[in-house]
């Protein structure tokens, strides 16, 4: 990740998902936070918008994503009263990156997720990660490399270290709320 250029913290900014095929997927509206020793932090207030093709939503709740150096995955961290029980959701991809102000990535299609429910800690979309692999044509050595990420991220949201702890994650939802244009957060 090339740390010379971020934009100022507060700043807006859509964070850009594609496939493996180059089509376009999820474009989120973000505020830039800040950077820690994790990584970059964007965040979406409550009732800011996301969109793909065929669909969109509203954020249910204010968000924080962490995108780390190694680009394999983007971690999203709930704060207040998910309708979902959502508490940790994050999106094992591929070319997470900052280009020009903006971050993009590719989502793989397998997900790691914490849910304050009966579901716990789970890997999620095993099914459409098989059916991507042949769909896409993903290469051998890029699906051992996500599942083996998926697996040790699971393992790192079970074990609660940073940046998967509670703490780490308050204090960029404080952030957010702090810097989201007229107390959206």
């Amino acid at each position: 990740m090339n740390a010379l250029r971020r934009p100022a913290p507060g700043s807006r900014l859509l964070f850009r998902w594609r496939k493996w095929d180059g089509s376009p997927h999820w474009v989120h509206d973000c505020i830039y936070l800040g950077s820690d020793r994790f990584g970059d932090w964007v965040g979406q207030p409550l009732g800011w918008h996301s969109r793909r093709p065929g669909r969109e939503f509203t954020a249910e709740a204010p968000n924080a994503t962490l995108l780390p150096p190694d680009g394999t995955w983007a971690a999203t961290y709930y704060g207040g009263n998910h309708p979902r029980h959502v508490r940790i959701y994050i999106d094992v991809a591929w070319d997470a990156q900052w280009q020009g102000d903006e971050p993009t990535a590719i989502d793989m299609d397998l997900d790691v997720v914490r849910a304050d429910d009966e579901r716990g800690i789970f890997i999620d979309d095993e099914d459409e990660w098989a059916e991507h692999r042949v769909t896409y044509g993903y290469p051998l050595d890029v699906v051992v490399q996500l599942e083996q990420v998926a697996v040790d991220l699971k393992a790192r949201v079970q074990a609660g270290d940073p940046p998967f702890d509670d703490a780490t994650a308050q204090h960029w939802l404080d952030r957010l709320a702090q810097l989201a244009p007229d107390g959206a957060a």
